[in-house]
């Protein structure tokens, strides 16, 4: 049985006092208000509840955050922080809107155009891949000294 919210059916939900480890790969609406430790991809819209802690990053149609998150998210249609959000990690969304006393470390691309928003975020996935992978900057510095 789902639950049902402003008209839309959650398909997965993960209560409190909740945990899973590993990646997730959900397809529509999910909510969390447990603890995930690794990646959460859906093609619809995410809740993370003001108790849920989410290690791993977050891929989904939209993501309203009111926990904390430690990675990064994207999520193109609209990214919503509410105050009791802390967000350690890069966001990339089209509109963003972030309530007073969120905490939010990182960097964030929140363009309106669509083609707009795709370059950049592929050039934010190309920084954010070399940051992580020491060896990538090495290859990069060497090549840019020829």
């Amino acid at each position: 049985m789902a639950f049902q919210n402003d008209d839309i059916s959650i398909n997965t939900f993960i209560g409190a006092g909740s945990a899973v480890a590993g990646d997730m790969r959900i397809s529509g609406f999910i909510r969390i208000d447990g603890d995930i430790a690794g990646n959460l991809e859906t093609t619809g819209k995410v809740i993370i509840g003001e108790k849920a802690r989410v290690k791993g990053n977050i891929t989904a149609k939209s993501a309203i955050i009111g926990g904390i998150v430690e990675g990064n998210v994207t999520a193109p249609e609209r990214i919503q922080l509410f105050e009791t959000a802390a967000v350690i990690g890069d966001i990339a969304t089209k509109r963003l809107e972030i309530a007073d006393n969120v905490v939010f470390h990182g960097h964030c691309i929140s363009l309106a155009d669509q083609n707009e928003y795709e370059t950049a975020e592929r050039r934010w996935l190309d920084i954010t891949a070399l940051r992580v992978n020491p060896l990538m900057q090495r290859e990069t510095a060497a090549n840019a000294e020829y």
